[in-house]
């Protein structure tokens, strides 16, 4: 294929379990360029099961980057993400004919790096082991009452019930001495020296749904419990804080049946495709792909 004038980057995105994976390596694979994973779980090295990372077969065929790099204690997040997939990029356009992919549904992940971060300072490790002390020693509530204090707005309009969130405004407000809520929605400039063209399968809600059970049976077939058992002695750790990892040691602890576990999982696995898919309303540019038709190449939105 003849190398493009100025480099492309081509984000497949959509819901979990829509088939962004295969995808991006059709993909890859006719255009000849990588794959840059943007999953906030898919970067950690144990969990391949519970975070539907790229098969061995996928891996083989095209060479995929940030998958499977970090231990489970690593921290990770946006800003570090978009600094290393931009680091990546160059390389990767120079062999790849000017085209790289970016493919995953973390979508902060992917905004950071093609939109820009909210213009928030850098936290500390001090303030980074402290905020996680209070977390360890108090729970939820620890940290609930942490951020009323700190930022009563956000207090109000945050989920209450996800701990890394809270415990992000805490850090960013202890760091900026401001209320997070006060500086969020103020992005950083960006102008990137690439095309950027973003494609989703658009699949219909009950469609994508009975997708959703048939992967979450396949989960539990491949091994999830096991997968699960093996790491639940860091079961503290962020990483594990995630869809597919808390229902099965849930099972594990005796609190639910296998079957139980799969069923809540693919809830709350709906759950979660729901959230992904009304951000992906926010891109005006974003190409819905017809699964019904060939997907290479006569499909693709625009030439490549």
């Amino acid at each position: 294929m003849t190398p493009r004038h100025k480099p492309l980057l081509i984000v497949v995105t959509g819901p979990t379990a829509s088939g962004k994976s295969a995808l991006a390596v059709d993909l890859a694979l006719t255009l000849g360029c990588d794959i840059i994973s943007a999953d906030s779980r898919q970067i950690y090295r144990g969990i391949p099961i519970a975070t539907a990372a790229p098969t061995r077969e996928q891996l083989s065929a095209v060479r995929h980057h940030l998958v499977g790099i970090l231990p489970l204690d690593a921290y990770y997040s946006a800003s570090l993400f978009a600094d290393q997939a931009s680091a990546l990029l160059p390389r990767l356009f120079a062999s790849g004919g000017n085209r790289a992919i970016v493919c995953g549904g973390s979508m902060m992940y992917i905004d950071a790096l093609t939109e820009g971060l909210d213009d928030l300072p850098t936290v500390s490790d001090e303030v980074r082991s402290s905020v996680l002390r209070l977390y360890n020693a108090g729970g939820l509530e620890a940290i609930r009452s942490e951020l009323a204090t700190l930022d009563p707005a956000y207090m109000e309009r945050v989920d209450l019930s996800n701990p890394r969130r809270i415990i992000h405004a805490i850090e960013i407000s202890l760091m900026a001495g401001r209320p997070y809520s006060e500086l969020i929605g103020r992005k950083a400039a960006v102008e990137r020296p690439y095309d950027i063209v973003r494609m989703a399968i658009g699949w219909s809600r009950e469609q994508l749904f009975g997708r959703i059970a048939a992967r979450t049976s396949a989960m539990m077939a491949e091994g999830l419990l096991d997968e699960a058992r093996s790491v639940m002695h860091l079961r503290h750790l962020n990483a594990l804080n995630t869809v597919g990892i808390k229902e099965a040691l849930a099972c594990l602890d005796g609190l639910m049946s296998p079957s139980e576990a799969e069923a809540k999982l693919a809830r709350n696995t709906r759950v979660y495709a729901k959230k992904q898919l009304t951000w992906m309303r926010r891109y005006p540019d974003l190409y819905l792909l017809d699964p019904t038709a060939p997907l290479l190449p006569q499909a693709l939105p625009l030439t490549l």
